[in-house]
């Protein structure tokens, strides 16, 4: 404890940092009243300096396990440098940050330290705000699921909402050392608490998960504390095989123990009885020693000859597999070769029909666009000959205007004539036939006038049909324009494409062909080497088989020596099986007593075997059970979905009555309309 002081206050004077008396006078009261492994600064509002100071501090192994910094009003950059401080620390295990709180910049932080540190255990982080920045707490997630030395996990008032719970869910699918973990007073919800049940179908650590106020149901609920309860069951299931096992393996470093030393013993009276035989053995071995000399000069020339020979064959046996795969290799070629021409053939073929197809197209293309523009040229013709009969309509009015003036003409002047004849013979009634005169005067020009106007109108209509067809026509001839030179261009970028096409085609052809050819060269000069090789090992084959006759008969004379000389020996080992039987009578009877020990063992293997089988079978068996739960569990979800459809489905029924019913109602009807 002094010496963590001593290098918190240099650290202090090196940077020229506040000391701050409050945190040694923490210290000094750590170390009198908890002792000395635990650091409690909780309620001290601690500065950034000092964090970095005591995470600088930190960095190295110290006497502390316990580190308490509770409601101290850290700060984002001070939580930073002081996790980034306990990263490579080795010893601190129960760290308690409750009340900083902590966001975005923490939680990041606190996820790196997840990562690189292997010793932490417990993590307090109640009434801090990790769940409201959803980049950071997701750090924070893949740092847990990273983890393997995290055993309890305190996460209450955190903001956590249901994507926060989603990423915590996939992070503890992950991990595989979290056994408590505490969610309470946070605002995870329904989607949450589903995600948290798939999580725990597939976790197999967490043993006590706290999720109380935060808008779960309790059917949720039953099903996590379901598989919890799954969870517990089996690690009391497998400290129980674990201490069984234990057991076994210290009755068996017993029994072990106790063969040791039977085994000592027996290997100890072998020992004597060896000295005693190594004694008796020693002159039988001196006259047999000789004998063995001679035979392994005799084995050692037929073992050379024997190697050479065993040389030969393997030489005989290379060179004929050399001669098979060569004879292999030029069936494949031929092979190749055939199957490359009909390749190329069925290539050619395809390519043909292909081109021919794109011909066919090209032609139906071309014969629908001179179909197009012989529509077009009918249509101009068309509108040519109702212009023309325009025309022609035109100028028949033209000429009936002009007739019609004449004919008035005329009618004025024959009128004019009858004044005049009138007013001749009868000057009396001129008075009289003033008066008509120009009452009928007015009445013809009154409707010359008239025909005049209407005639004028008739010939303004014709002039601006005529030139509403002049529009057309000269709007279907620049259509025509454009439609033939849009299908020229089309025609001239088809027969580009295609002889581009044909081109490329023809390239490729030539240079698979090319290909073909070199190959071609090279598996016929593959072959003459591979017959001048044949060659060879053929001549080589035939020098060999002419030594294997000198060898064999070289054998044959070695036998006949060795035939000799075995007489000989037999009857000197004859000897020495007379003195060795005695000898293997003494070794029998210790044989005897081995093998009564061998079956004790034996019995004890079978009963360990048996414990093992019956431990197997209850694991099989809880295993089963296990299964068969979750078979019944996931009926019953089938089943509450179905409830909820049909729940949803009356309420939808429901909704549209009332709706009906409101709607049919005489408030409905005498209400004002928008």
């Amino acid at each position: 404890m002094e010496e963590f002081r001593r290098t918190y206050l240099r650290l202090c004077k090196e940077g020229g940092i506040d000391t701050q008396e409050s945190v040694l006078a923490q210290l000094h009261d750590t170390r009198t009243v908890t002792g000395s492994n635990r650091l409690d600064l909780s309620g001290q509002s601690i500065t950034v300096d000092t964090c970095s100071m005591l995470g600088r501090v930190l960095q190295n192994d110290t006497i502390f396990t316990e580190i308490i910094l509770s409601d101290c009003m850290l700060s984002e950059e001070g939580v930073k440098q002081l996790l980034t401080g306990l990263r490579s620390n080795t010893t601190v295990k129960v760290l308690d940050l409750k009340g900083n709180n902590m966001r975005g910049t923490g939680a990041e932080a606190l996820g790196q330290l997840l990562v690189r540190n292997k010793v932490l255990r417990r993590l307090v982080l109640e009434w801090n705000a990790l769940g409201m920045w959803e980049e950071g707490f997701a750090i924070f997630c893949e740092g847990l699921a990273s983890n393997t030395s995290l055993n309890q996990l305190d996460l209450r008032n955190n903001q956590i909402n249901h994507q926060g719970a989603a990423e915590l869910c996939i992070a503890l699918k992950r991990n595989t050392s979290l056994q408590e973990l505490d969610l309470r007073w946070n605002n995870i919800g329904l989607l949450g608490g589903r995600s948290f049940l798939e999580a725990m179908n597939q976790n197999r650590t967490i043993l006590k998960l706290e999720m109380a106020g935060n808008n779960i149901p309790s059917d949720t609920l039953r099903a996590i504390e379901q598989s919890m309860n799954h969870n517990v069951d089996r690690q009391s299931t497998l400290r129980e095989s674990r201490s069984r096992t234990h057991v076994l393996s210290k009755e068996i470093q017993l029994l072990k123990e106790e063969k040791g030393r039977q085994f000592l013993s027996l290997m100890e009276t072998i020992d004597r009885q060896k000295d005693e035989m190594g004694r008796s053995s020693r002159n039988s071995s001196l006259r047999l020693g000789q004998l063995q000399e001679a035979l392994n000069e005799q084995k050692s020339a037929v073992n050379s000859l024997t190697a050479k020979l065993q040389m030969s064959e393997a030489a005989l046996a290379l060179s004929e597999q050399r001669s098979h795969d060569l004879g292999e290799l030029l069936t494949r070629v031929k092979m190749e070769k055939t199957d490359l021409r009909d390749r190329q053939s069925r290539e050619i073929k395809k390519e043909h029909e292909e081109n021919a197809l794109r011909e066919a197209k090209l032609l139906k293309e071309v014969n629908s666009l001179s179909e197009k523009n012989l529509q077009l040229q009918n249509k101009l013709e068309e509108t040519e000959r109702r212009c023309k009969t325009q025309q022609e309509q035109i100028f028949q009015l033209k000429q009936e205007l002009a007739n019609t003036t004449a004919e008035l003409k005329l009618r004025l002047a024959q009128t004019e004539e009858r004044l005049d004849m009138e007013k001749r013979r009868s000057k009396q009634a001129l008075d009289d036939m003033d008066s008509l005169r120009q009452k009928e005067v007015d009445h013809l020009t009154r409707h010359q006038e008239e025909s005049e106007r209407a005639l004028q109108d008739r010939i303004l209509k014709l002039e601006g049909q005529r030139i509403q067809l002049e529009e057309e026509l000269s709007r279907a001839k620049s259509s025509l324009v454009t439609e033939r030179a849009h299908a020229e261009e089309e025609l001239g970028k088809v027969r580009s494409q295609v002889r581009m096409e044909e081109q490329q085609h023809l390239s490729s052809l030539e240079e698979k062909l090319r290909g073909v050819r070199q190959s071609r060269d090279e598996s016929q000069n593959h072959c003459t080497q591979q017959k001048q090789t044949i060659a060879e090992l053929q001549a080589r084959v035939g020098q060999q088989s002419i030594e294997m006759d000198t060898l064999r008969r070289r054998i044959e004379e070695l036998q006949q020596e060795l035939a000799g000389k075995e007489q000989e020996k037999v009857a000197e080992v004859t000897r020495v099986r007379v003195e060795l039987q005695e000898q293997i009578g003494h070794l029998e009877a210790e044989r005897a007593t081995q093998g009564g020990l061998k079956e004790k063992i034996a019995a004890l293997e079978r009963e360990m075997k048996v414990l093992s089988a019956s431990h197997r079978e209850a694991l099989l068996d809880k295993e089963s059970e296990i299964s068969s739960l979750l078979e019944r569990l996931r009926i019953r979800e089938g089943e509450i979905q179905r409830m909820r459809e049909d729940e949803a489905q009356r309420a939808s029924f429901l909704q549209n009555a009332i709706l009906t019913y409101v709607q049919g109602s005489p408030l409905a009807q005498f209400s004002p309309k928008k």
